[in-house]
């Protein structure tokens, strides 16, 4: 049934209202879209609508209300209907221990792109049931930490009854998989890994959660270790099965579960490679694999879980992990723990010995934490989760109050399109489901959620072959649809009909519609939603004319292929304007008189060079050029001579006529005579009128020339001849003298149409409109362009007060100024040099400085340069790509005009020092002018001229600059206009915005600090100012969010708050800083809009508990008693600038009324008021002396007179400058050998600054501590690290060390020390060797090392990792351990005896068994260094190899040829890039350069890269294939010939496509990793000249071992070495080697032969010490074993001896004695293991031979 129709108004009002409301393409969206049905419509967008009523005219497919306002009934419209509908909710009981959310069920059906938005109510309550589960590491290196978790499980239980009454407690336990590579597959280590320990397994639920802490603790007490391989575990595994089997482990519906997972290393993850050696190449199913005694059964056939699979699991089962980790693994669990939305991470003692504390710090940060997730939601719902009331951190938590309702906002939306795909078009699993919103301690909310892809119900309902579509289409929703070959509303035309087209044809054309449209019913109906209009579509509304490139100038409309201009627009293009306005001259004339106006132009009567747009006279232009251009025309008219002269001067634009005397020059426009070159003689003109001559104008021109006399013919050539050597002469003086060249400029004959001044003798600028603090000037040169001319320039600013200058010339002499510099460097400028931080921009910063500041160093009293960057200057001439400096340099103003001309004349010589700059450009600006110079180069008209404008906020209303051109002191340019005048206005203030007082107090609990901000309205308008943040006690992101951004008041607004966060104390925070009232600045600045700052323009907020800011407060008032305040108003405008590393200028602008002085106080940042000082001034200005160096000072002032003190001004904050250091603290000498020594300082007590870098330098002296030969330095810029190791010292040689510190300031004084490393207790054991330690080689190059950077992190580097690895360590470490031995350890078994002797003294002759040991004990990863890892069940026999072949070779080299490169390190930048570097080898003679070759470690092409480059030490390699294995060989070049190489093997391990190895997967991680050397290599003492060597098989070779080559040799090459061949492939090989001398050093080198190659080598050095008359004679002759540091590597001697016969000590006879002695072992350290063997009295008397490889 029809309803109602709107009226006519009804829907003009709908189609206004429209307009405004859509005023984007979203209202014509529905219109838009090209649909062709009712289901394709309603599925464009949300608010579309289809109407079906039949009489409809208008497009079917709209808005709801644009359809409504054309005239569709509603109950015609078709509109997908959504819904929402809450199916269960229950309210939240606060009395109920459990957490609880409301509502708990819903149902949803929303349109594509639709939004809805409902609130969720999550309660948290104070106490609620908890289960704890424990989960740990039972590696062997986890034994004391369960020895200390077995003393602590009462203290445990407290902490849990302290959170809550009803708790759980439960344990498991983990190792690895049990195959190889991760576990000793070998029978007896699987039945004990460990003495005393279980054997090795995966994970197992040993204490399921239970009440009865009683059966926790005695359960736990029977628990024993375990073992495994590698160091990563695989505690995925563990952390996975116990989320997923709920039953087994016991967890609570209700209850809030924890997660503890305790271990010391690193982890195995999804496909990192170790089940790929091992064979387990299936994923894991993340179901629950535990038998009845709850041990994990699938760990031989599934891969170890990923990352995003666990965080998924844990918050599916409502768990939350706490990480209790060790120093060595924390980076790895940091990384881990980002991942998960709630949890925690804590750092274990060594021991485990505060895990309960630990326990109890995340219990509290977890309780505060509460994570909201949409689990299980279709691809095509988006879910939000925000809140108002709480805080959200960055991974997404909100940080609650436990006990309070909390109430969240949700935002389900209904996406329109995945990946260019309609949302209804995917399947509809993606279109619909059950999402669990799901809080970190709760079920949740179910949510069911549908997306409405309907199909219209009318399309469903058609009248197929309708009637009323003519019986050729079918009727469907309100019109008709047409069959194939029929047209038309009702379908009555068809498409192939002849009479239905000749219409629709032009004549004259081939096509319907000219090809623009589609012919229906004899119609054109037009393409292109308006584009073409006409009867036959002939017409393109875009091809209209165009102006600037804008269609109809973007003032009109296209219609009808003609442009429709807007009001006072014309023309074909609408590009004329009705209005003169852009013709009006400066006089408010049309065109000055001499032209008309059309189209917004001027067309002058008189067109000419001299005349501009408005038809006005540029007369400076005239007398330029104007002699000149009329010259040829005069002479060819009056005289019939010139280049002119024939038919040429008929095209003269005007007239001469002949006079016999001319107008004086001051009674014309210009005054012209030149010399006529035919006959000599010198004629002369005058011009008259505005410009140039016109086509009726009269040049007139005296009769008469000036000839000379005819009788002087015959001294032309002597003239010639005089002129020729004048101007030789002349030339002469040009190139050499300077003066000469000032004097030529003032002749007529060197400057006749050559002059230079400034384009403009006026600018005026307003102060709130400018961009910068200086203006580029420009300055043109007229006439002839040929060669070089130099202009000197300056500024002054304040003209307007005459007594300016005087006034500053007052200033102290002595103070401190800045100066800025710019300069024009010889080199061209580059995008780098334009971004500060990169690379190149920093070396040439360093280069730029350094130069200068040797240059300026001979001004009194001139500070080093700062603030130094580059630009480009524009409209430079030729040279402006050319590189400019800017920097700053602080020098006594009294150094004004010896820094200029010091400045000038490095500019003339076109050097600073050794930085090259191009002459002719300089600026030198100081505190009120400033001087500079440019140049004009060979044809160039045009420089800028770039003056600052000395921007301050003091500065008059109005202020004037004089830019002044002061002389050209290279070329003949003469100047034209030399001034500029430069007006500066400051705008009227709109509005004064301030804060309404100087200081807030927000307490602690407050979540927002809310700070008003008032303005004071002068006239209505807008004002804007910028504001930001600035730290003082308080810190961002520590206490409060830092905040800027700009405040915009409307008209009429007065008031404004801004709102800055702030952060919750954290409990670290507290035990930091205790209870310190903490304070940070808020800052207005920038005012726009004629706006304009008052005062107060900054405020301090204070943050604190009530009850401490009352007490501050009371404090405050108690401690200063307040003077009777009087009417004056507080000062204005404090100003704070350090005028030095201990002074600080401070001034002020004076307070209305008369004030009789001013009381300045002042204090360190950072402490209370109550200990400022007090300074008394009877000006507005005062000098902060004796201030520390390199400070922040806060300060105040106020005025005070006849009745008492005013107010005190805003806070002002001041930085004194940076002051050398102080020498650094003691040098600490850490002996390693007699020629290796670790040298240690301390930070300087009095840094002055930020300590930027170390220097360090040693050189040999004599005994009267005289240096022998130059001191080597080292550069140290990593002040953090303050330690280096210096090697291949000269043996019993006193050296001197000094090392100095530096800041911004400089460097400072030195700390000295001499010492002899002969003379010092050597002591290897207690090294520390640490990661990033730098190291140098004594031997190496006389300027700063560029020392080599070793790291632990290097083995699994995150993407992008540049750091090294080194070839030399095969046996990698992913999360070593480091123990330290420490001072006192000791190396051999006579040093150790010596150090025990005090035992001696109270043992009677004959003691019992006594153990007597030094030094720690091994570490854990000792031993897990040292253990064999291959896959064999069970151990070979252990039989002697035999000796088959001896060879020997040469060991020395010829004379200069180079040494092999030493510390070959690869550093991976990626999975298939490398980066290879070497240090210098030692060479007699200079090198030449270096020779890489490398190829695949199983043969290939071989590729070899030469460098030239003798100092280039590295090089990058690009396209490797990874996991794929490349040997790289390095040797050097010199005179001589090539040295010897040094080769390394490596492998970029990383992630690959299962469908293209080749292929790393994007963003996965990599590794390097070499093929293993033998193994230790273990040294025995057989006789003073043999010994026993053994080794290990290597851990991962390459291909079958045949047998291992063994290369003997004297370390210092004395003899030709030797060389064995070892056959067979045992776990541990041995060779007996005879035929050495004692006290000899020996290298050892032993690689494996593969069927494959040959191997890397492992190497060691070992001497045979004889010990007669040595420091223990008087225990007779021994036999010793000494093993000496590796060159290219570190060694550390590891002893380990034992005899049972008596040993003498100090003359007592002692019973057996057993003697330890071990060393700490890390990557950085050689792994080899010496067994010592003990002799008495020369004889062999016992011989242990110790392995160190069990585990």
């Amino acid at each position: 049934m029809a309803g109602p129709h709107p009226s006519w108004w009804t829907r003009l009002l709908l189609a206004a209202l429209l307009s405004v409301s859509f005023p984007g393409d979203m209202a014509n969206r529905c219109k838009k879209a090209q649909v062709k049905s009712c289901t394709e419509c309603i599925r464009v967008d949300k608010d579309c609508a289809y109407c079906t009523d039949e009489m409809f005219k208008e497009r079917r497919c709209n808005t709801q209300a644009e359809l409504l306002a054309a005239g569709c009934r509603q109950e015609s419209m078709v509109v997908m209907q959504s819904s929402f509908e809450i199916t269960e909710e229950t309210q939240i009981d606060t009395t109920l221990r459990r957490s609880q959310v409301s509502p708990q069920g819903l149902r949803v059906r929303l349109r594509p792109g639709e939004e809805r938005h409902f609130e969720l109510q999550v309660f948290e309550p104070l106490e609620s049931p908890m289960d704890l589960y424990i989960l740990m590491d039972f590696s062997n290196s986890m034994s004391d930490d369960l020895d200390n978790l077995k003393k602590m499980g009462q203290d445990l239980a407290q902490v849990l009854r302290q959170l809550t009454s009803d708790y759980t407690i439960g344990f498991g336990k983990f190792v690895d998989k049990v195959s190889v590579p991760q576990t000793d597959m070998r029978p007896e280590k699987l039945r004990e890994p460990w003495p005393h320990s279980d054997p090795p397994f995966s994970f197992k639920n040993v204490i399921s959660l239970t009440e009865d802490v009683e059966e926790f603790r005695n359960k736990l007490k029977g628990e024993r270790i375990s073992g495994n391989l590698d160091a990563p575990e695989g505690g995925f595994d563990a952390i996975l099965q116990t989320a997923v089997c709920t039953r087994d482990i016991g967890w609570r519906p209700d209850s809030t579960h924890l997660l503890v997972f305790s271990t010391e290393s690193a982890f195995h993850y999804e496909a990192d490679g170790a089940n790929v050696l091992a064979g387990i190449m299936r994923r894991n199913d993340e179901e629950c694999h535990l038998d009845t005694t709850g041990t994990y059964t699938q760990y031989r056939t599934q891969d170890y879980p990923s990352v995003p699979t666990l965080v998924r699991l844990l918050g599916q089962h409502n768990i939350i992990p706490i990480f209790a980790v060790t120093n060595y693994s924390y980076s790895y669990y940091e990384k881990l723990s980002s991942y998960f939305p709630v949890s925690s991470l804590g750092v274990l003692q060594e021991d485990s010995s505060n895990i309960v504390d630990l326990l109890q710090d995340a219990f509290n940060r977890i309780r505060s934490n509460l994570d909201i997730r949409a689990l299980e939601s279709p691809r095509g719902v988006r879910t939000e989760v925000t809140s108002r009331m709480f805080q959200k951190t960055n991974t997404g938590s909100f940080l609650i109050r436990r006990g309070e309702v909390g109430t969240y906002q949700v935002q389900l939306r209904a996406i329109e399109d995945l990946d260019g795909t309609h949302v209804c078009q995917l399947p509809e699993a993606d279109q619909k489901g059950n999402i669990h919103l799901k809080p970190s301690f709760s079920n949740g909310l179910m949510m069911d959620v549908d997306i409405v892809c309907d199909v219209c119900s009318c399309e469903l309902q058609k009248e197929e072959r309708s009637s009323r579509c003519s019986f050729n289409g079918d009727f469907m929703c309100g019109h008709c649809v047409c069959n194939e070959g029929w047209s038309g509303k009702t379908c009555n035309c068809s498409t192939g009909s002849l009479s239905d087209l000749a219409p629709c044809q032009r004549e004259g054309e081939d096509k319907l519609c000219s090809g623009q449209g589609e012919c229906q019913c004899g119609h054109c109906v037009c393409y292109g939603e308006g584009r073409y209009e006409g009867q036959f579509c002939e017409y393109d509304n875009f091809q209209c004319p165009r102006a600037s490139g804008f269609l109809c100038n973007d003032r009109g409309r296209c219609s009808m292929g003609q442009c429709v201009c807007e009001p006072g627009w014309t023309g074909l293009s609408c590009d004329c304007p009705l209005s003169n306005a852009t013709c009006i001259d400066s006089n408010g004339g049309i065109c000055n008189g001499r032209g008309y106006c059309e189209c917004g132009r001027c067309h002058c009567n008189q067109q000419s060079l001299y005349t501009d747009t408005i038809c006005e006279i540029n007369y400076s232009a005239i007398r330029l050029g104007l002699c000149e251009d009329v010259r040829s025309c005069v002479q060819c008219q009056a005289w019939g001579t010139g280049e002119k002269k024939g038919h040429m001067c008929k095209e003269c634009s005007f007239k001469v006529k002949m006079v016999d005397e001319l107008k004086k020059a001051e009674e014309v426009v210009e005054y012209c005579s030149f010399r006529d070159e035919d006959d000599d003689c010198t004629y002369s003109y005058t011009v008259e009128g505005d410009g140039a001559p016109g086509p009726n104008s009269t040049v007139l021109v005296q009769r008469r020339k000036d000839c000379p006399p005819g009788t002087f013919w015959w001294l032309i050539p002597l003239l010639i001849f005089l002129l020729l050597f004048l101007a030789l002469l002349l030339l002469l003086c040009w190139k050499y003298c300077a003066c000469c060249k000032a004097c030529l400029a003032l002749l007529p004959c060197c400057n006749r149409g050559h002059m230079v001044g400034f384009k403009e003798d006026h600018y005026m600028l307003r102060a709130n409109l400018m961009a910068s603090d200086h203006l580029d000037t420009p300055m043109l040169r007229s006439g002839n362009l040929k060669g070089r001319d130099m202009v000197r320039w300056k500024i002054t600013n304040n003209v307007q007060r005459p007594g300016f200058a005087s006034h500053a010339a007052g200033i102290n002499p002595t103070e401190l100024a800045p100066y800025g510099l710019s300069l024009r460097l010889a080199r061209l400028c580059t995008e780098n040099l334009l971004k500060p931080g990169t690379r190149e921009c920093d070396q040439l910063r360093q280069e730029v400085e350094e130069n200068l500041n040797e240059v300026y160093r001979h001004i009194t009293g001139a500070q080093k340069l700062q603030q130094t960057k580059f630009r480009q200057q524009p409209n430079a001439g030729k040279k402006q790509d050319h590189t400019i400096v800017d920097t700053v340099l602080m020098a006594p103003r009294s150094a004004k005009q010896a820094l200029l001309k010091l400045t000038e004349k490095h500019v003339e010589q076109g050097a600073f020092h050794e930085l090259k700059v191009a002459p002719g450009y300089y600026t030198l600006t100081a505190d009120q002018d400033a001087r500079g110079m440019v140049e004009f180069q060979e044809g160039v008209e045009l420089v800028d001229v770039r003056v600052p404008l000395f921007i301050r906020p003091e500065d008059d209303d109005e202020k004037q600059l004089l830019v002044e051109a002061i002389d050209v002191p290279v070329g003949t340019a003469t100047l034209g206009r030399r001034l500029v005048n430069i007006t500066i206005i400051k705008e009227q203030a709109s509005g004064i915005v301030s804060f309404e007082q100087p200081e807030y107090l927000v307490s602690r609990g407050e979540r927002v600090a809310r700070i008003p901000i008032i303005r004071r309205i002068l006239d209505n308008g807008k004002s804007q100012v910028s504001y930001c943040t600035q730290d003082n006690t308080a810190q961002g992101n520590r206490d409060y969010i830092p905040t800027e951004g700009e405040l915009l008041f409307q008209p009429g607004e007065t008031w404004k708050e801004l709102q800055v966060k702030l952060l919750e104390l954290q409990e670290m925070d507290s035990l930091l800083r205790g209870c310190q009232t903490r304070r940070f600045y808020i800052q207005l600045s920038n005012p726009k809009f004629g706006a304009r700052l008052g005062q107060p323009q900054s405020a301090t907020v204070i943050i604190g508990d009530q009850d401490e800011l009352d007490g501050n407060l009371m404090g405050q008032t108690l401690s200063s008693p307040l003077l009777p305040r009087g009417d004056l108003d507080a000062p204005q405008n404090p100003n704070a600038k350090a005028a030095g590393s201990r002074k600080i200028h401070f001034n002020w602008l004076p307070p209305p009324g008369k004030p009789t002085g001013y009381r300045v106080k002042y204090w360190i940042q950072g402490d209370s008021e109550s200990e400022a000082h007090l300074l008394d001034s009877k000006v507005p200005s005062v000098e902060l002396t004796n201030l520390y160096p390199y400070c922040d000072y806060e300060m105040k002032v106020c005025a005070y007179g006849a009745q008492g003190e005013g107010p005190y001004s805003s806070l002002v904050s001041c930085r004194t400058h940076p002051e050398v250091p102080s020498e650094p603290g003691r040098l600490a000498f850490n002996v390693v050998s007699s020629t290796v020594t670790q040298l240690s300082w301390a930070e300087p007590a009095e840094t002055n600054g930020e300590i930027t870098a170390y220097e360090v330098c040693y050189g040999l002296v004599n005994e009267d501590s005289r240096p022998i030969g130059p001191m080597k330095k080292v550069l140290v810029d990593s002040p953090k690290k303050r330690t280096l190791l210096i090697e291949n010292l000269r043996e019993s040689q006193p050296y001197r060390y000094t090392v100095k510190a530096r800041n911004g300031a400089g460097w400072g004084p030195e700390r000295e020390a001499i010492i002899n490393l002969a003379t010092q207790p050597k002591r290897p054991m207690s090294i520390p060797i640490i990661p990033d330690i730098p190291i140098v080689d004594a031997h190496g190059g006389e300027d700063y090392e560029s020392f080599l950077m070793y790291s632990d992190d290097v083995l699994r580097s995150p993407t992008g990792s540049q750091r090294p690895s080194i070839s030399d360590d095969t046996e990698h470490l992913v999360n070593g351990r480091m123990d330290f031995a420490f001072p006192g350890s000791a190396n051999s078994l006579h040093r150790m005896a010596v150090s025990n002797t005090a035992y001696g003294t109270h043992l009677s002759p004959h003691l019992p068994r006594r153990l007597l040991s030094t030094s720690s004990t091994l570490s854990r990863d000792y031993h897990s260094l040292t253990r064999p890892e291959h896959s064999h069940s069970a151990t070979l026999p252990r039989d002697y190899s035999t000796l088959t072949s001896l060879t020997s070779q040469s060991s020395r080299l010829a004379a200069g040829v180079p040494n092999t490169p030493t510390r070959l390190v690869f550093s991976a930048l990626g999975p298939t890039s490398l980066k290879v570097s070497w240090q210098e080898p030692q060479c007699e003679r200079a090198l030449q350069g270096y020779s890489v070759e490398y190829q695949l470690l199983n043969g290939g092409e071989l590729h070899q890269l030469n460098i030239p480059n003798p100092s280039q030490t590295s090089v990058v390699l690009e396209d490797l294939l990874p996991n794929h294995s490349y040997v790289f060989r390095v040797r050097a070049q010199s005179q001589e010939g090539w040295g010897p190489e040094r080769e390394g093997v490596i492998t970029i391990e990383s992630q690959v496509h299962p469908q293209s190895p080749l292929c790393p997967l994007p963003g996965s991680a990599f590794t390097l990793s070499t093929p293993s050397a033998p193994g230790p290599l273990v040294f025995t003492a057989l006789s003073p000249d043999s010994l026993q060597l053994s080794w290990e098989r290597p851990r991962r070779p390459d291909g079958d071992i045949l047998g291992y080559l063994v290369t003997c040799e004297m370390a210092h090459g004395a003899e030709p070495a030797t060389t064995f061949l070892v056959d067979g492939d045992s776990p541990e090989s041995r060779l007996t080697v005879p035929g050495l001398s004692e006290n000899v050093p020996y290298k050892f080198k032993v690689q494996a032969k593969t069927t494959q190659g040959f191997g890397p080598e492992r190497e060691g050095i070992i001497t045979i010490e004889s010990q007669d008359g040595g420091s223990f004679s008087q225990l007779g002759s021994h036999l010793g074993l000494f093993q000496h540091p590796m060159p290219g590597e570190y060694s550390i001697t590891t002893t380990h001896s034992s005899t049972t016969e008596p040993v003498l000590l100090d003359g007592l006879t002692l019973g057996s004695q057993h003697l330890e002695a071990h060393g700490s072992l890390t990557r950085h350290v050689t792994q080899e293991f010496v067994s010592r063997t003990l002799t008495t009295s020369g004889t062999l008397s016992t011989h242990v031979d110790q392995q160190f490889f069990q585990t």
